[in-house]
């Protein structure tokens, strides 16, 4: 069963983001990004993400918003706090979500990578909805992709050190990566 029609996640509410392109020539998408987001930071369920992705943000909404007008960024994915997700980005198209960043000396990782946002913070645990939908998403991906690998599902600290920390240290990596191998696995057996 195809769940990405036309590169829309069949589970996840649509809203298209003006801030992508098209992948480079040649493009192999082979990893994800996990990122935290929160606006105004730590806090959560607010608009300001959907307008920032979907560039309707008003910087004087809100004074921590100063510093993003005219921000053009975009993920994929988002997955809030209930685990509810929307997807920004077709898996078609290029997010920008990386920056600038690099991962096994191959800069421009926004090039290959789809982008996975987490309503969050470096500061407070992610919750058991999220990380159940980031399971599910991320097999499905890898379902879809035959290029991704465990390997290079990576943070956002991972690719551009010293200038991002997200998802940062409460997100509980040996969980996710041992959620998301154990149903790749069940999916791959032979029935």
């Amino acid at each position: 069963m195809n769940e990405f029609p036309n590169g829309w996640w069949s589970s996840a509410v649509h809203r298209p983001s003006p801030h992508r392109d098209a992948w480079p020539p040649g493009a192999i998408v082979d990893m994800l990004v996990i990122h935290a987001i929160s606006l105004p930071p730590q806090e959560f369920g607010g608009a300001y993400v959907d307008a920032l992705f979907m560039g309707t943000l008003d910087p004087a909404a809100h004074p921590a918003l100063g510093d993003l007008g005219g921000l053009r960024v975009s993920a994929h994915f988002l997955i809030d706090r209930g685990g509810a997700v929307t997807q920004y980005v077709p898996l078609s198209a290029r997010a920008w979500h990386a920056g600038v960043s690099s991962f096994g000396g191959v800069p421009a990782c926004n090039d290959r990578a789809l982008g996975i946002e987490l309503e969050g913070a470096d500061t407070c645990p992610f919750t058991d909805a999220q990380y159940a939908r980031l399971v599910e998403l991320g097999a499905a991906l890898f379902a879809a992709l035959p290029a991704l690998r465990l390997s290079r599902v990576v943070g956002h600290a991972d690719i551009a050190p010293g200038r991002k920390t997200d998802p940062g240290p409460c997100f509980d990596w040996i969980r996710f990566r041992a959620a998301l191998a154990a149903r790749i696995t069940r999916a791959r057996v032979p029935r």
